[in-house]
């Protein structure tokens, strides 16, 4: 991670060297590396569509390029809950908190959370292989998304009502659940959803957040919906600090 950095920064330096022009499109493609919002709401939605038309085939192609667990061997409910769960967990890792961090710090500081979320998600295993080398990037993971899962979660709970939902039962939900995944910050984000969506998230053998029903493909959508209302509270949130600042 040290290294990456280290080239990036580097980079941005040449860049500055060069002139403002140059440094505002080493910057630009430094930030449009460490953000990935868009293709998770189209995936999200594409794989709704997917559903509406029977097509589980497809619903579960895509729901896999977003989860680990293999959504081959779940039904339609745990293949949409997996989009869900991981519509609310990479709104926090590929969009809040990098842009809490570039406002922080910088380009620099989106990439460095990326990186982090990125060899975590290599090497953050509880495996013998993979322990020992993970545990540094598990925990800068854990420690740099620590106020965004909170801060998103709070967020989704706000926008309950742009999917029908109760700001309230979202609240509550978030309040009961949040802490129910092996992960510190996962469970907050996913709870929320759950609350405004009004259904039940699961990963089989893992864990249960929320009440009511599994999710269907309606409820991805009004996922997509929520995710997107909050990223561009975020958005305005951050754009105020930076202003104020």
């Amino acid at each position: 991670m040290d290294v990456h950095l280290a080239a990036y920064a580097a980079l941005l330096y040449a860049a500055w060297r060069l002139g403002p022009l140059a440094w505002l499109l080493a910057a630009a493609w430094v930030l449009k590396v460490s953000f990935s919002l868009r293709l998770l709401l189209e995936t999200v939605w594409r794989a709704a569509g997917c559903m509406e038309r029977g097509d589980t085939v497809c619903a579960r192609v895509l729901v896999q390029g977003l989860v680990r667990r293999d959504v081959h061997r779940l039904g339609p409910g745990h293949v949409a809950s997996a989009a869900v769960e991981s519509l609310a967990e990479s709104l926090v890792d590929g969009y809040t908190s990098p842009l809490l961090y570039t406002a922080l710090l910088g380009p620099l500081g989106a990439l460095l959370q990326r990186l982090a979320n990125t060899l975590d998600g290599a090497l953050g295993f509880k495996t013998p292989d993979y322990l020992e080398a993970g545990w540094a990037s598990a925990w800068a993971d854990t420690l740099l998304n620590y106020i965004p899962a909170r801060a998103t979660a709070a967020l989704t709970a706000l926008a309950a009502p742009i999917a029908g939902g109760s700001p309230a039962r979202a609240l509550r939900v978030w309040r009961r659940y949040g802490g129910a995944t092996e992960s510190r910050n996962a469970g907050h984000p996913m709870s929320a959803v759950a609350g405004a969506l009004g259904v039940r998230l699961e990963k089989p053998g893992s864990y249960v957040l929320g009440e009511g029903p599994l999710p269907g493909p309606g409820d991805m959508k009004r996922g997509v919906a929520v995710a997107a209302t909050v990223a561009a509270a975020w958005l305005a949130l951050v754009a105020a600090f930076l202003a104020l600042g």
